[in-house]
């Protein structure tokens, strides 16, 4: 009896080894399973410079292609349709004569989302204001603050509404109105970046130039790509963030008046300029950031809201389709914020 009970004990000790080891077998059998998985997401990212700023672009793809090279390419294709520094780009064409007769695929689409935006915005968003930016002192000669006189014989020459297109070319009235989409190409070159990647076959992306931005699918970790918003500071190496949003297949711009200005007998004069006005904009509005189907609207929308204030934006947001994280100081100077109610399951690390 004895002898059977021993042995009972060690077929017993046997089994539970056996299971032991099995269990030990599987476990380590999945461990490489995870590590391909994570492996196979072959995030790749690419950085470089591009319309006086950089780009950094991050996506996932199995055969690990570097598309840095093809980027570039288009980038510079791109600078040559928008680009007001290049002399031979399409844009400095037609503000040297009175029609461009369009040679690439660019001009057309950013004079649509314009007109589009300068409506629904009542000519808060103005391409043709560039002029009265450079005449406040914001352009190539530098700050310096101009007499009314001038400003108002300029106003005449800002009005987006008087510039015309069709299918093939574009026109307007005086040979002294000039575009100027820096408040909207670089938003458009983050689409047109998405674009072409997406022509490739990657399905999940997040592509950045000079601070705006489009999200497709997700990150390496399967979740939704997650971008930084600034707190407000006149430092610009500070990095102190004011909250964090999730994008989900969507377009993010941000602008701001409290970094780009100078000051004139203790008077800040700031960088967005009302077109309706020719003068600098004065709220308390710090910074604002859009979130709509893609970066082109969202960087358009997100500098006609500076022009227009707090009140004036809510309002707009609350007819259109897009959503928005205004930040702002209240009446006591203390910084505050105000968030769409659409982008609020997607906010967090709000400081408010």
């Amino acid at each position: 009896m004895r002898s059977n009970a021993n042995k009972n004990i060690i077929y017993s000790i046997i089994l539970l080894l056996l299971v032991a080891v099995v269990y030990l077998y599987r476990q380590n059998q999945n461990k490489p399973e995870e590590e391909a998985v994570e492996l196979a997401t072959g995030k790749i990212v690419l950085t470089g410079s591009t319309m006086g700023t950089s780009y950094r672009i991050v996506y996932l793809d199995i055969a690990e292609r570097d598309f840095k090279k093809e980027i570039d390419s288009v980038l510079v294709d791109f600078n040559q349709s928008m680009s007001t520094y290049i002399k031979t780009s399409e844009i400095s064409q037609f503000n040297q004569t009175d029609t461009l007769y369009f040679n690439s695929g660019y001009f057309l689409p950013i004079l649509e989302e314009s007109k589009t935006i300068h409506e629904i915005t009542a000519g808060a968003f103005d391409p043709t204001v560039g002029p009265l930016t450079d005449l406040w002192g914001f352009g190539p000669e530098g700050p310096q603050l101009k007499d009314s006189v001038n400003i108002d014989n300029m106003l005449q020459y800002v009005n987006f509404g008087l510039i015309s297109f069709d299918q093939v070319k574009a026109w307007k009235p005086m040979n002294e109105m000039h575009l100027d989409f820096s408040a909207i190409a670089k938003g458009y070159g983050v689409d047109v970046i998405a674009s072409y990647l997406e022509s490739m076959g990657i399905e999940n992306m997040l592509v950045e130039i000079g601070g705006e931005l489009v999200a497709r699918g997700v990150n390496e970790n399967g979740e939704l790509w997650k971008v930084g918003v600034n707190t407000p500071s006149e430092d610009n190496n500070s990095e102190e963030l004011f909250g964090i949003i999730a994008l989900e297949n969507r377009g993010m711009a941000t602008s701001g008046n409290y970094r780009n200005y100078y000051e004139v007998d203790g008077l800040k004069i700031s960088h967005t300029i009302n077109p309706k006005t020719g003068r600098p904009v004065r709220h308390n509005l710090l910074s604002a950031t859009v979130l709509a189907e893609n970066c082109m609207r969202a960087d358009a929308l997100a500098t006609a809201i500076m022009v227009m204030g707090k009140e004036e934006a809510i309002a707009l947001q609350a007819k259109s389709n897009f959503e928005f994280y205004l930040i702002y100081s209240d009446e006591s100077g203390e910084i505050k914020s105000h968030a769409s109610e659409g982008i609020k399951p997607y906010l967090s690390f709000s400081l408010n």
